[in-house]
Parts: C-alpha cells; structure tokens; sequence
C-alpha cells in the first residue's frame, strides 16, 4: 500500500519498481546474452568515443596504401605478408612447399654427405610429390617434376668432384710463395 502511495506521488521510483517487480517477475535484462546486433552496437560506439578521443591518430602508416598488395586482387595477401615477415616454413600447400622444394634442390643435395642419404632424399621427395598429386583437395595444381634417382646421385658426384678440385687448387696456389716481379730499371739511371 506505501509503495502504491510513493509511487502515485513520484517518490520513491526504485522502491515501487521492486515492489511491482516482487508482484510480477519479469526476465532481467543481464540475464540473457546480447545479441549481434547490440554486440555490434557496443563496439561501434567504443570505437567512434575512440576516435574523439584522437586513440587512432598517427598511427604508422595513416593514409598510405597497405604495402605489398599490388595490382592484382590476392585475398591470402595478408597470410603470405605473415610468412613472409614472420620467416615461417613448412605452411601452405604442398603444390608450393613441393615448387620452393624443388628449386632448392641441388643446394639441399650438396648439403648431404653420404650417396645413401642422396638416394633416400630423392626417393622421399618423389613420393610427396606423388602423394600431393593424389590429393584431391584443391589448391594449386601440383606441377613439380619427379627427379631421377641415379641422374640426382650422379650430378652429386660430380659437383662434389669439381668442388674437391677447387678446394685443392685453392690450397696448392695458397701454399706457393707470392713473387713479385720488379721492373729492372735502365743502367745509368
């Protein structure tokens, strides 16, 4: 009855609010999640205060155009910028992993010591590229050649040869004592 009486007079809002709330409960307001459109809401909001408040102002690289997008339209620009930036390895497709491979291949042979280690590397990257080929998971098309195991072990052969030659006619013209040549001057001078 009071809060009736406070209410009618304009006293006492928040009381006669619980009072009617206690006579017929209704869903609160923090009791259900926001939905997407409120979330959204929120968000704009804090980030127009933001920008009256001057958070976004110089920033490095305001009103420039984003680097490396060029002229054709990459929507993985950003993901490539990433690897790119970041130095990772070993992420992508294998169509690509398989290309960077393969044009990398005589430095990653020469790198290895023993004829059995040649062999098992080639025999190994060829099956990846017959497994990439298999898989029908889109990407790029996997265009990479298979290399032949006894052409790859003896081009290795070779340039460890020619390496070994080098190495030794650099040691032979080390180990030789420079002569100078000095002009005999003229007699009577």
């Amino acid at each position: 009855m009071a809060a009736r009486y406070r209410a009618a007079r304009g006293e006492g809002e928040s009381e006669g609010a619980e009072a009617s709330d206690e006579a017929s409960p209704a869903p609160s307001s923090t009791s259900r999640a926001p939905t997407a459109h409120e979330r959204a809401a929120y968000v704009e909001t804090a980030i127009q205060q933001a920008i009256r408040r001057g958070e976004f102002d110089d920033l490095p690289g305001a009103g420039k155009p984003l680097e490396g997008l060029g002229d054709h339209h990459d929507p993985d620009w950003w993901i490539r910028r990433k690897i790119q930036t970041e130095q990772l390895s070993g992420l992508g497709p294998p169509a690509l992993l398989l290309r960077t491979e393969h044009a990398e291949f005589a430095a990653r042979i020469d790198a290895l010591r023993r004829e059995s280690d040649v062999r098992e590397y080639v025999e190994d990257f060829n099956r990846r590229v017959i497994d990439a080929r298999r898989q029908l998971r889109g990407g790029p098309p996997v265009v990479t050649p298979l290399h032949d195991v006894e052409a790859e072990v003896d081009a290795w052969n070779a340039r460890r040869a020619s390496a070994a030659e080098a190495a030794a006619a650099a040691t032979e013209s080390a180990d030789q004592p420079h002569r100078r040549w000095r002009r005999r001057s003229a007699p009577g001078r």
